[in-house]
């Protein structure tokens, strides 16, 4: 029978990490696949190496928060099972229903339930996680907003780089080693950007393994099933399981609806938002990359927007113009790596201030307010429905 559940636990364990791996590549190598830069097979071994190294590097921490610091119960192979079902249950529905549903939430939520169903929650730390949860976000937007308002136009103009025809890079192998150099076409800007394009994806999927794995082996590892380092190594392949086979669809999908979020946007939502996952996993916090990455977007376009108004301005009362568009200005003014249309970079951008808002149009939309809303709610109903049910299942089931 402990046999039995053992091989169950695995299995719901790969499970949980395959659906992760599906989902996290998509974000992750999304833009560099949609612009061309990276292929969905090399994108998939990327995200599985990057993912295992999170995971190994900084993913002990949260692994053992949730395995054994948040709550003080044993994690028997049942309970392990019972936890793992709920993560990959609300994984499982996410995907069928398209509603994006923050897995390191809801197994937080799930362990939490059973924590407060036994009188064993750990609330110090339940405390110090929903903190984080609640300051994050509004980091993320204060430092898109920022970097939306005085440096954006810059980035617009350092990343304005079109893809020319040809190899990225040749290979002498007239040596013993092969030496790669530029290709015929290819100018070192645009090796440059697509090398930064293609870094990022990297950075993204190393915060996901920091992040996810635990999610996907914690129980396993609180019960004593595995040790630590095979537990994320399992968990870690899981996730390129997933990158290497539902996650081209995944990444056809974030390619395409990232068509009117500029590669620049992409980029500096990806890096605040993968810096602000990976230090709460340095400090073993399970964190929502959804929630953190919308609340950057929407900081992000709304610093952009309030470019039009000066902060003197402000102060004395003057509303800056803000449109949800704001991004999408600069698409349309200057090529990125993979486009081909627009004015050469360096051509420089009006002072804050001085930028029409008619240059912001409302037309094009960067996001839906109704969408936004309603994923930002529906991460934390969950997230909320885990907890209540693993409550209702460990306090009045003989688990």
């Amino acid at each position: 029978m402990v046999e039995l559940l053992f091989a169950l636990g695995l299995l719901v364990a790969v499970f949980v990490g395959f659906n992760i791996g599906g989902s996290s590549t998509g974000v992750a190598f999304g833009p560099a696949v949609g612009s061309d830069t990276i292929s969905k097979f090399g994108a998939a071994v990327l995200m599985t190496i990057f993912a295992l190294a999170g995971g190994l590097l900084v993913g002990p921490a949260v692994v053992e928060s949730l395995g054994s610091d948040l709550v003080a119960t044993a994690f028997s192979p049942l309970i392990s099972i019972v936890v793992l079902f709920f993560i990959g249950g609300a994984l499982f529905l996410s995907n069928v229903a398209g509603v994006p549903a923050s897995t390191s939430m809801t197994a937080v939520g799930a362990i939490a339930g059973l924590g407060l169903a036994r009188q064993t929650l750990n609330e110090g730390l339940m405390l110090e996680i929903v903190s984080w949860w609640l300051v994050s976000p509004i980091v993320a937007f204060w430092v898109s907003g920022v970097i939306g308002r005085y440096f954006y136009p810059t980035l617009v103009e350092a990343f304005a780089v079109s893809q020319t025809e040809g190899a990225l890079l040749e290979f002498d192998r007239s040596g013993a080693v092969p030496r790669p150099y530029l290709g015929e076409n290819t100018t070192p800007r645009e090796f440059v950007g697509t090398a930064v394009v293609v870094g990022i994806g990297c950075y993204m999927a190393f915060s996901a393994g920091a992040s996810n794995v635990a999610n996907a082996v914690a129980p396993l590892v609180g019960n004593g099933s595995l040790d630590m380092y095979p537990a994320i190594l399992l968990g870690g392949s899981a996730i390129g399981l997933g990158a290497f086979t539902i996650a081209r669809r995944t990444m056809d999908t974030v390619g395409n609806d990232l068509t009117d979020l500029p590669l620049v946007a992409a980029i500096v939502v990806a890096a605040v938002s993968s810096t602000i996952v990976t230090f709460l996993s340095a400090l073993g916090i399970p964190a929502s990359f959804v929630i953190i990455a919308t609340m950057s977007i929407v900081g992000l376009g709304w610093g952009r927007a309030t470019r039009t108004t000066r902060l003197s301005e402000t102060v004395q009362g003057k509303a800056p113009d803000v449109s949800v568009g704001a991004l999408t200005a600069d698409a349309d003014d200057a090529p990125t790596v993979g486009g081909q249309k627009g004015t050469p970079a360096g051509t420089g951008h009006d002072p804050i201030g001085e930028e029409s808002g008619e240059d912001l149009p409302k037309a094009s939309d960067l996001f839906e307010p109704a969408t936004t809303a309603r994923v930002i709610v529906l991460q934390n109903i969950v997230p909320g429905i885990a907890t209540v049910a693993a409550y209702l299942v460990f306090r009045y089931l003989p688990v």
